[in-house]
């Protein structure tokens, strides 16, 4: 996976009905974008989930907005009125992460809407993976583009970064939140949708999207020397999950039973 890097060149209008209260921007490439600030009350750890599990989203061929890094310079924040908008602007200098914007996309509504059983199996099952806590049907993070559903907003998702001692003893825990997952009721193709992903994720590609974290999102910790030594352990991680996949597969079965 290779990402662009883009600059911030105009903030349009805040979006907050999300808790880090994201923006839309317009960049130096004319496109409009979806910007995630590292300095919002996440921290860059959202940034790193946002990332990782966006990766091996495009890895496994699901639909995801593409992934940019973008600069942001803090001089943005003197055309901003407020306060508040100005101080995420500034605590955010540097690298950030930005998803392309989709106008006129919609949320995605469990009711109305009736998503292929294949589709919502694959997207249960890299969830599970990742651990993402939040698909649920009160926040699904899916849109309905061109008639076509797209995931979004992974900064809640690999949550064992939070406390971590950068150990992989729980890699193969089942995900016990999976019984919550907007998607479960259609998924009903699970076993294929695991041995069809599994074989596109090794150990190379998982360092190879790993390897995309900017050193300045991996915050230090006593349990990391340098950034290369976390980046080595948010692949080994990954890959024991990977290797561990059959507990939260069976999870995510005897939920939907």
């Amino acid at each position: 996976m290779s990402l662009r890097t883009v600059s911030a060149t105009r903030y349009v209008t805040p979006l907050r009905e999300g808790g880090s209260m994201p923006a839309v921007v317009e960049a130096d490439d004319d496109g409009m974008y979806v910007l995630k600030f590292r300095g919002a009350g996440q921290g860059a750890k959202a940034l790193v989930a946002e990332l990782v599990a966006g990766g091996i989203a495009q890895a496994l061929g699901l639909p995801i907005p593409e992934i940019v890094l973008m600069e942001l310079d803090p001089e943005l924040a003197r055309t901003e009125p407020d306060p508040e908008i100005q101080h995420l602007i500034r605590a955010s200098e540097g690298l950030n992460l930005a998803l392309d914007y989709l106008p006129g996309a919609v949320n995605f509504d469990p009711v109305a809407e009736r998503p292929d059983g294949e589709l919502a199996s694959r997207i249960v099952w890299f969830d599970a993976y990742v651990s993402n806590v939040d698909r649920t049907a009160r926040n699904t993070n899916l849109l309905m583009w061109h008639r076509r559903l797209y995931l979004i907003d992974h900064g809640a998702a690999l949550y064992f970064q939070h406390g971590w001692d950068g150990g992989n003893a729980n890699a193969g825990n089942p995900f016990a939140r999976i019984k919550d997952h907007v998607l479960l009721p259609w998924a009903d193709a699970l076993p294929e949708a695991d041995r069809a992903l599994s074989e596109k994720l090794d150990r190379s590609l998982l360092e190879g999207i790993v390897a995309q974290v900017p050193d300045s999102w991996l915050q230090a910790a006593d349990a990391f020397a340098d950034p290369a030594t976390m980046r080595a352990a948010y692949t080994d991680y990954l890959v024991r999950r990977l290797e561990q996949r059959q507990a939260f597969v069976q999870e995510a079965i005897d939920a939907r039973q």
